[in-house]
């Protein structure tokens, strides 16, 4: 069954007006007919099932049949602050990141960040990641479109992660697994989580220090030395398993 975000200001009276670039997807991509069912959600729990009732060139109506809460939402706020990769990887790690759980994915500049962008590729490159970000959404069947910031520099990106109650920084150069499982161990559910990921050159070390300072925990993912789209991969994957224990 097919899924579509639309705001809680498009349910009236029981029927959602769907606009946008969803109605041609519906209409002339998917060929979709009067009374097939669709999924609506609005950026919260509740999930929406609806039963198309009008197609036009400008709006779909869809009739509100069923409501419920799914609970497909990991129960803490997991951001992933990712540091540049090359070519087109960063599409990759934002369509995991998002069919993972992450709730939010933050692109970061560090020292050595091959890939370098101004303030113009840049919104073009964060427009694009948003769009992946939903597609992955829609797939997935996420109560939320996870939103990509807008890219960040590594003290801007630390200062963003102040606030956040649980601090993680993957570094091939530490070790201890026990350490590491025992800082998983330690987040409880509804904690808000910072997974800080460095570029393929690995992080400066003083970028390190600067992160700890700042109150991140430095953790190992093993003794293999992981890329940095694996990484984030890997560490959202442990999240999510412990978070969705009942």
């Amino acid at each position: 069954m097919y899924r579509f975000f639309t705001g809680r200001e498009q349910i009236i009276d029981g029927k959602v007006h769907i606009t946008g670039d969803d109605v041609n997807h519906i209409r002339n991509v998917l060929r979709m007919k009067k009374g097939e069912t669709i999924l609506i959600s609005c950026g919260d729990e509740w999930e929406y099932t609806c039963s198309i009732s009008e197609l036009s060139e400008d709006e779909i109506l869809a009739d509100v049949t069923d409501a419920q809460k799914p609970g497909k939402e990991l129960r803490s706020k997991i951001y992933l602050f990712q540091c540049l990769p090359k070519s087109d990887k960063m599409e990759t790690v934002i369509q995991k990141a998002v069919e993972l759980g992450a709730f939010e994915v933050v692109p970061v500049s560090s020292k050595r960040c091959i890939v370098k962008l101004d303030q113009k590729r840049g919104k073009q490159k964060v427009a694009r990641w948003n769009g992946i970000a939903e597609s992955a959404a829609k797939q997935a069947k996420r109560m939320i479109i996870p939103t990509v910031h807008e890219i960040l520099g590594f003290r801007e990106a630390l200062e963003m992660a102040k606030e956040m109650d649980v601090k993680l920084i993957p570094y091939e150069m530490e070790s201890g697994m026990s350490r590491t499982r025992e800082i998983f161990s330690s987040i409880e559910p509804g904690q808000s989580i910072a997974v800080l990921i460095g570029p393929e050159g690995g992080f400066d070390e003083a970028e390190v220090e600067l992160a700890k300072e700042a109150g991140f925990s430095s953790i190992t993912l093993g003794r293999r030395i992981l890329r940095t789209e694996t990484a984030g991969m890997t560490t959202l994957s442990i999240l999510m398993y412990l978070l969705e224990l009942d």
